[in-house]
């Protein structure tokens, strides 16, 4: 007997059509992939599933039995667990209490933490994290956050669990452990439904996929007989050709931006480089390589300690964002949900977040916002029906693009983008492909950060790998190989 079923499940919303008649079937103890691009459908029907949204039409069978679900927390009582791609924890708070938050144990009227942190040690080695149970949930990284909300569902012993797009953060190794951890989930009984945009892991871990595209059902095939480039297809309903643009020569000339001697305490340890303008250099390296942390210096977002940047030849001085945005320097951050834009807000309001001062002071003039975010969305074909509904109804590659645009929107001559195509689909992927070539075209400089090695592969001119805050060597475009970056990432070669 099947699982779990979804009987012609639509939802409407006032603009869209989000899912429209899907029907599917989840096996007991089988890992089931759901693909598709931004805007399939997936995450809403994750939801439905999850209990945060309740379908406009259809219904839901648990066991061979009708199923409604009121909520969140009547999801969890039904066995029904899901790990947003959205980290839903609370930062001032431990792991533990995060892992039992709203389900806390409690000795007569106080928490009973000590027994909290007993519980979660236990989970937090399945999922071979090397943190504490009394550690503060604001000290860990992205990657160190995912590994919580995966300690905080198997806490709930669910036996249906809903991953989106759990590998978005993780490293090669911690992407591993997932999958190992995922085997023993399935040979219990758990079912996992498995969302993500990396296809080629959907491919090797799937026991069946489902493809979506515009909220409709597409097909449902083994994954012994699914591969990557039958799944975008799919997904996009064409033939995906000539996936990274031809590459232009490398720029020559004078650098834009030049760093020496970065010195970030405890992550960067005397970093140098340089960019020329119209130039994409990558920067790779594995999870906690100090990447972030350097671009969140060069921007003035985190204390440079020792170090110094030069801007056009010139020495610069950056204490805020605002001094980088002031020396053309702009950063379009790795966690655009959390740090990049602000989703309750509209299109308009975020794409002139970064600049609002070109707006009006102390009156802010509409008029003059709107034609500045009409002008972004046609020019980096933004696809947003109306510019004034909140941005949290954009699909994933569509928000990227307003959050480049809000950078962007400040002239820099140096643009930083941290995992710029992290939790966008493989139609997506492309477009931002296309648009870094453009803007470095134009004469910007850019960094990409990545830990897709075939990203910094196929789209940068040369590039620099970190390992553990230091640089470990350079790699020209006729050296970029996913042999010689892994090799300088974990620190067996130095070139």
């Amino acid at each position: 007997m099947p699982r779990l079923q979804v009987h012609e499940v639509s939802m409407q919303f006032p603009a869209v059509r989000a899912l429209d008649s899907v029907s599917l079937v989840f096996e007991s103890g089988e890992v089931h992939g759901i693909v598709g691009e931004n805007g399939a459908g997936k995450s809403t029907l994750m939801k439905i599933l999850s209990g945060l949204q309740a379908p406009t039409e259809g219904h839901l069978s648990l066991d061979g039995q009708p199923m409604v679900i009121h909520g969140v927390k009547d999801a969890l009582n039904k066995g029904i667990a899901m790990i947003h791609q959205e980290l839903n924890l609370v930062d001032e708070l431990t792991v533990s209490e995060n892992v039992f938050l709203g389900r806390e144990f409690k000795k007569g009227v106080l928490l009973d933490r000590a027994r909290m942190a007993t519980a979660t040690a236990k989970y937090l080695a399945e999922v071979n994290a090397s943190f504490s149970p009394w550690t503060k949930v604001g000290e860990l990284s992205i990657a160190g956050k995912q590994l919580v909300e995966i300690a905080k569902a198997l806490a709930c012993n669910a036996q249906i669990l809903i991953m989106d797009e759990p590998t978005a953060v993780l490293s090669d190794p911690e992407s591993e452990a997932l999958f190992a951890l995922i085997a023993r989930l399935k040979s219990s009984g758990v079912t996992v439904l498995y969302i993500s945009h990396r296809l080629p892991e959907v491919c090797a871990i799937c026991d069946r996929i489902t493809v979506l595209r515009d909220g409709t059902w597409v097909t449902t095939m083994a994954g012994s007989d699914a591969n990557p480039g039958k799944l975008a297809n799919l997904m996009v309903g064409r033939e995906l050709t000539d996936f990274y643009p031809i590459k232009v020569p490398a720029p020559s000339g004078e650098p834009a931006f030049e760093v020496e001697g970065a010195e970030v305490d405890g992550f960067v340890h005397g970093v140098t480089m340089s960019v020329r303008p119209g130039e994409i250099l990558g920067l790779a390296g594995l999870v906690g390589a100090g990447r972030t942390e350097l671009a969140e210096a060069l921007i003035g977002a985190r204390r440079l300690e020792k170090g110094t940047i030069k801007v056009g030849g010139q020495s610069v001085r950056i204490r805020s964002p605002k001094d980088g945005i002031k020396h053309g320097i702009a950063y379009v951050s790795e966690d655009r949900k959390g740090l990049g834009l602000i989703l309750s807000l509209s299109m308009i309001d975020n794409t002139t977040l970064a600049n609002l001062s070109e707006y009006g002071s102390p009156v802010i003039i509409r008029s003059k916002e709107r034609e500045s975010a009409a002008r972004w969305k046609q020019d980096l074909d933004i696809r947003a029906g109306d510019m004034e509904a909140p941005l949290l109804f954009l699909s994933g590659g569509n928000q990227q693009k307003v959050s480049i645009a809000k950078w962007l929107e400040t002239k820099p001559k140096i643009l930083i983008l941290d995992e710029p195509t992290r939790g966008v689909d493989v139609g997506a992927k492309r477009e931002m492909y296309n648009l870094i070539q453009k803007l470095a075209g134009e004469g910007l400089a850019c960094i990409v950060i990545s830990s897709e090695m075939p990203e910094i592969i196929g789209l940068c001119h040369r590039a620099l790998v970190m390992r553990e805050g230091r640089l470990m060597g350079e790699l020209g475009a006729n050296q970029l190989t996913e042999e010689a970056i892994m090799h300088l990432a974990a620190g067996v070669v130095a070139a």
